[in-house]
């Protein structure tokens, strides 16, 4: 079945929860045909649940964006259901915490492949239909952590960073084009990967404080996380703004610490990581980055 010219139609990849299950529910009743993957339909209960109750018409595909054959196979089966794709929501995502020392290089490879390689395999077959109709958006979810290299989450930072990369060269690419190019940057938003996010290392016992700083930082984060919808809303700004810009901060602590750290020097981060108490680290903290993490 092919979609009417007036209904644009929406790819968000991970739909099944946070960010990714928000976006595809509020573009969906904000009148797109929203096609959200998933790897797997038993995942997907809730996001079913959630649509229903909001009214949504979700339509799941399975589709991992780590595998180059499951995205084969997925995207094939959304344009043979949809004809097109005007946006591309680029939301599956995971964790990955360590130092530089203690980080082994699969774990760089395992974050990379779904955060960073897995936006680039959705990209790369979105495009050649965008270029032939001239138009079309790509919306990259990085991070807060995509513009400030947070502590102790070295594989995580690095991904998002990459990405962050990408886009902007991207951007530049498809302008001619009249393809837009958004990046969305979360600061603490209420999501699963959190849960699951809780390793640490800590081979050598060299950086104890690294690590407590790190989950500290989400301590105080995840007690005022943002309600996903609120990435979602700016998703949907990004796409339908007749006055677009490339970057978009938002949720807890992102907006504040994006603009905190680009008036940063290096020196004072550098700084900054150099503390052996705790309180200083803290306190200098919210003096340059704006935002209090310190233990309540």
């Amino acid at each position: 079945m092919s979609s009417t010219t007036s209904t644009p139609v929406s790819v968000v990849t991970g739909a099944n929860s946070g960010i990714g299950r928000a976006t595809a529910i509020h573009l969906a009743t904000e009148g797109h045909r929203v096609f959200g993957t998933v790897r797997s339909l038993d995942k997907a209960a809730k996001l079913n649940a959630m649509a229903e109750a909001a009214g949504a018409d979700i339509e799941l595909v399975v589709l991992d964006v780590a595998d180059d054959d499951s995205v084969e196979r997925g995207w094939a089966e959304i344009v043979d259901r949809a004809g097109r794709v005007d946006t591309l929501v680029n939301n599956a995502g995971v964790g990955g915490n360590a130092v530089t020392e203690e980080c082994p290089v699969s774990l760089y490879a395992e974050v990379m492949n779904v955060n960073f390689y897995g936006a680039v395999r959705l990209i790369q077959r979105v495009l050649p239909q965008m270029r032939e109709r001239r138009g079309g958006t790509i919306v990259n979810i990085s991070s807060v952590v995509g513009r400030v290299a947070a502590i102790a989450q070295q594989p995580y930072v690095t991904s998002k960073w990459a990405l962050e990369a990408m886009s902007e060269g991207l951007a530049q690419e498809v302008a001619p084009f009249g393809i837009r190019v958004a990046i969305v940057e979360p600061g603490i938003t209420k999501s699963a990967i959190f849960a699951k996010n809780i390793d640490a290392p800590n081979q050598t016992g060299a950086y104890d404080a690294h690590y407590r700083r790190l989950f500290q930082f989400y301590a105080r984060g995840i007690a005022e996380a943002t309600d996903p919808m609120e990435v979602a809303r700016t998703v949907h700004h990004a796409i339908t703004t007749s006055n677009p810009v490339l970057r978009y901060a938002v949720s807890w602590g992102g907006p504040e610490m994006v603009a905190r750290r680009r008036a940063m020097t290096d020196e004072e981060w550098v700084a900054m990581g150099a503390h052996a108490d705790d309180a200083d680290y803290y306190g200098d903290f919210e003096r340059l980055l704006g935002v209090d993490i310190s233990p309540q």
